[in-house]
Order: C-alpha cells, then sequence, then structure tokens
C-alpha cells in the first residue's frame, strides 16, 4: 500500500534537511522507535507497537537508497520482522523537501509499505488514519528540535585555565586551613555548606551512614528500592511503547457506527413482525 503525507516546518530548508539526515536526532521523535547503530548510509532499530493485547516489536534494518542534498531528496529502504515472528514489514520512504518561505520548509513524504501477520488484517483506511496520527506525533516532536537552541560545550583548554587563574582570589594560610565547623553550621537545617567548611546536614548524614557498620540495611529500604527499580522500568517501558488502542478505538467505533444501526433497527423490525 502507498500512505502520503505533506506538512509545513518552520524552519529554513537547510536546516530541515539537515536534521532529516540526522537519523539520531530526528528517530526518536517517532514513537516507540529506537536506533540501534547508525554508520554513514546504514542503520539498524526497532519499533515497539501495543495494539490492544497484541504486542509487536519489529527489529530490522535500512540505508539511504538515494541522498541528494542538491535538490533536497532521499530515499530511505527498510524491513524488519517481529521477535515473536507475527509478521514482516518492508518500506520504501520518499522524502521531498521544498522551502515555502525563508524560515519555513514544505516535506512530502510517499511511503510503499508491504506488511504480513497480524497487522494486515487492518485495510488501507485504517492504516492510513493512524500513520496521520503517528505523523502529527513526529511533527511536534520535529519542530521543537528545530526550535531548541544548540547548546555549546564548554571551553576546557588552556586560554580558559589561564583566564580563571587571575580571578582567584589569594588566600591566607589561615583562611585556607579553615576554621573548625561550628555547632550551629553542624545542625543548620538547611544543611548548607558554609564558606569556612561547616558540614551541611546531609552530608553528616552520609558521613554517618558509611561509618555505621553495624547498622543493616531495613526491610523498607530494600522494598522501597525494589519497588522506585520496578516502577522505574515500567515507565521506561511505557515511554518507549506505542499504544495504538487509544488511536484505533475511535476510528474502529466511526466505521461500525452503520453496522450497529442496521442492526438495531433490524432487531426493531423483527419484534414488530412476531406481533
Amino acid at each position: 500500500m502507498r500512505l502520503e503525507h505533506k506538512f509545513v516546518v518552520p524552519a529554513p530548508i537547510e536546516q530541515t534537511w539537515a536534521a532529516f539526515n540526522d537519523l539520531e536526532r530526528v528517530v526518536p521523535c517517532f514513537p516507540g522507535a529506537t536506533l540501534t547503530s547508525y554508520d554513514g548510509n546504514e542503520f539498524t532499530g526497532s519499533v515497539k507497537v501495543k495494539l490492544g493485547p497484541i504486542s509487536l516489536q519489529y527489529t530490522g534494518n535500512g540505508a539511504f537508497a538515494e541522498r541528494d542534498p542538491a535538490d533536497h531528496h532521499a530515499v530511505i529502504e527498510a524491513k524488519g520482522k517481529d521477535r515473536r515472528g507475527n509478521g514482516t514489514a518492508i518500506a520504501k520512504v520518499t522524502t521531498y523537501l521544498t522551502a515555502s518561505g525563508p524560515t519555513s520548509t514544505e516535506v512530502t513524504v510517499a511511503t510503499d509499505l508491504t506488511i504480513t501477520g497480524r497487522p494486515a488484517q487492518f485495510g488501507r483506511g485504517l492504516i492510513q488514519e493512524v500513520s496521520n496520527k503517528l505523523l502529527d506525533d513526529f511533527i511536534a516532536c520535529l519542530v521543537t528540535k528545530l526550535e531548541a537552541p544548540v547548546e555549546a560545550a564548554p571551553s576546557t583548554g588552556p586560554a580558559a585555565s589561564v583566564a580563571a587563574a587571575p580571578a582567584a582570589e589569594p588566600t591566607s594560610p589561615a583562611a585556607q586551613a579553615g576554621p573548625a565547623p561550628s555547632a550551629d553550621a553542624a545542625t543548620s537545617p538547611e544543611g548548607t555548606t558554609s564558606a569556612g567548611g561547616a558540614v551541611s546536614v546531609g552530608g553528616a548524614a552520609s558521613a554517618a551512614g558509611a561509618t555505621s557498620p553495624d547498622r543493616p540495611p531495613s526491610p523498607a529500604d530494600t522494598s522501597t528500592a525494589s519497588r522506585t527499580g520496578t516502577e522505574s522500568e515500567s515507565e521506561t517501558v511505557a515511554e518507549v511503547s506505542l499504544n495504538l488502542g487509544t488511536t484505533l478505538l475511535p476510528v474502529l467505533a466511526r466505521r461500525a457506527r452503520p453496522y450497529i444501526i442496521g442492526a438495531i433497527v433490524a432487531l426493531i423490525l423483527r419484534r414488530l413482525l412476531r406481533r
């Protein structure tokens, strides 16, 4: 089947082209997708899909079959299969970028998709509507990444060290040694460390825990840590997995509405005829 999409990105064409060619930056924008490796024109990855009770995880590879920076045109060919043997997917994605203004780019995406197994039971119309929803999420993420400023790496060269040296104030031997921590500082509720070397409450607690070998970890601490780790793993899976149930249910309801109404009318007529 062939799927076609067209949308506008609020960024110059060269910036948009660079983003589409940076797979490490753009792949995470697709719900459930993970880039495993990327080397030149070839890449490997996976996509997790949860369709009601059916969980699918496609793993495969792909490559840039064509990439022309002059006319901003690229073709990607990819294929993958479900880890549990529930089907395969082959896709050829053709992308065209056209400048629609000095600060906007029109993107045209044509996808030739071939699927087998359980997902093949859904028709083209349903898959088109689902892909539209996924594309909306992808565009929103891509726009956010394009609008985010690029953070400059901090300078760690010799020049930075030399420039920072005059800014340091000379200290006397007494100041270097530092005064002894006072009782007020040691019991400060805010747990801050003063310039004179006062110990914070958090640091005192950490030191006490480190120097108390006789105190074994309590069962409550162990269970809390285990529960926290389990919840974190669940949240991570939930973020990566794509739940299409919420996307498909409204579509299925709209498509099934005429059949439901017809069944109700037939039932009413049947009861009237029996009378």
